[in-house]
């Protein structure tokens, strides 16, 4: 490379930036980097953007927030090389079709914030329109691959190390390491009864020992918003438990400081468990629940993280079994193609030679557009198209949801007996 790439993140809510601007800031060597948080109605507030930055290894100065009135103007006065589209799928396929338009010659980058198994249908589809997708382990590249290859999506996969995961010495020199950490996650365990369970979990490991803290380390406060929303908030859900043990904290700071005084990370499956890792920070991955993709915790198989509520509350903590390491996060640096992926794509679009992944195809054309961008921005959205496609599509969209859920009844079976060719041949 000659110079710098000249790289623009789109961001909006608090794993997203937080992923984003650790993705940008990991390689100041190659990329210039500049990130737009963009309003919606989940962005982040700004003590959760300032939570988000803290060691991300960009400058707070280089962000700014954006209208989305504003974004197509913004893109085109920096002219970047490639934009980095670091936001929940709907969004991206947005973001995706005003990208291609405000700066046609900007290769399109986009990614997961965290753990990523199982690969889903859903993460490819929204991206469709993207040119490069960053995955964070072999197993996620392969496993993206394969189901891009199984659903027919053309689609190029680059590896990094989880930016905000890099190999550590461990907590802050001369800091007491002696905090239960719980990741707490918005929708993983779903129920509020569950939610209860782990509430009580966590008073039962303070009083066990009032010597040592538990910290709850939630992602928002009552009132912000987060990537996913959170019907049942821990702090809400303690405080209905009556009176707590003072040795239990509510944390809202960032996950990198509370791992600084951290004996333990517990979780049922927050890639903090992967920064603690990094930070040879020992680990219980939370299998109370059982472990499935809705939980996000299959990754966690063969890791011997597993524990359940006793060993939690015993602080028996463990570290991941080393064959379970190389393909799940922590492969050599050196496997890490990202870079090489990017300025490659970048030269192509450059020649002619990388053609703009088209929009995915579907009913509705423009119409169906302006009812997306009114779904992800909501209030924010105020153009009359935007408008009226919420009330013209909404009402569609649920007719088509409800009959993908109750097909018509199928023809009549044929009645036997039938010739042997043809029974086979309707099976």
């Amino acid at each position: 490379m000659t110079r710098p790439l000249r790289v623009v993140g789109i961001a909006d809510t608090d794993s997203y930036v937080k992923w984003g601007a650790a993705l940008l800031g990991s390689r100041p060597d190659a990329i210039d980097a500049r990130m737009l948080v963009l309003e919606t109605p989940l962005v982040v507030s700004a003590a959760q953007q300032s939570a988000a930055l803290t060691g991300s290894g960009l400058d707070s100065r280089r962000v700014r927030r954006v209208a989305y009135d504003a974004l197509a103007g913004a893109l085109s006065r920096r002219q970047p090389d490639a934009v980095l589209l670091a936001a929940r799928g709907p969004l991206v396929r947005v973001l995706a079709r005003l990208v291609a338009a405000a700066v046609p010659s900007a290769v399109i980058v986009t990614g997961l914030p965290g753990i990523s198994i199982p690969a889903t249908r859903k993460a490819l589809l929204y991206r469709t329109q993207c040119d490069l997708f960053v995955l964070h382990s072999h197993r996620e590249v392969r496993e993206f691959g394969e189901l891009a290859v199984e659903k027919g999506f053309e689609q190029r996969f680059a590896l990094s190390r989880l930016p905000f995961a890099q190999i550590g010495s461990g907590p802050t020199s001369g800091a007491r390491s002696t905090d239960l950490v719980f990741a707490a996650q918005a929708v993983v365990p779903l129920e509020r009864a569950d939610r209860t369970r782990i509430a009580r979990m966590l008073v039962a490991a303070a009083t066990a020992d009032p010597s040592r803290r538990v910290v709850v380390k939630v992602r928002a406060v009552k009132g912000e918003s987060q990537t996913h929303a959170e019907r049942d908030g821990y702090p809400e859900l303690l405080g209905e438990l009556g009176a707590l043990p003072s040795n239990l904290v509510i944390s809202r700071g960032p996950m990198a400081r509370a791992l600084d005084t951290a004996e333990g990370l517990v979780t049922v499956s927050s890639t903090a468990a992967i920064e603690a890792v990094a930070r040879r920070i020992p680990v219980i991955a939370l299998d109370t629940f059982g472990v499935e993709a809705d939980l996000i915790n299959t990754v966690f198989r063969e890791s011997g993280l597993f524990a359940h509520e006793d060993a939690v509350i015993d602080r028996a903590f463990r570290h991941p079994e080393p064959s379970w390491l190389r393909d799940n996060y922590f492969h050599d640096p050196g496997d890490d193609d990202w870079i090489g992926a990017l300025d490659e794509s970048v030269a192509l679009r450059r020649s002619g030679a990388l053609q703009r992944h088209p929009p995915l195809v579907r009913r509705g054309g423009r119409l169906r557009d302006a009812w997306e961008r009114k779904q992800v921005l909501g209030r924010l959205d105020r153009s009359a198209v935007g408008c009226f496609a919420l009330v013209v599509g909404t009402p569609l969209v649920r007719v088509a949801r409800l009959a993908a859920h109750h097909p018509p009844p199928a023809e009549p079976a044929i009645p036997t007996p039938i010739r042997p060719a043809l029974q086979r041949s309707v099976r």
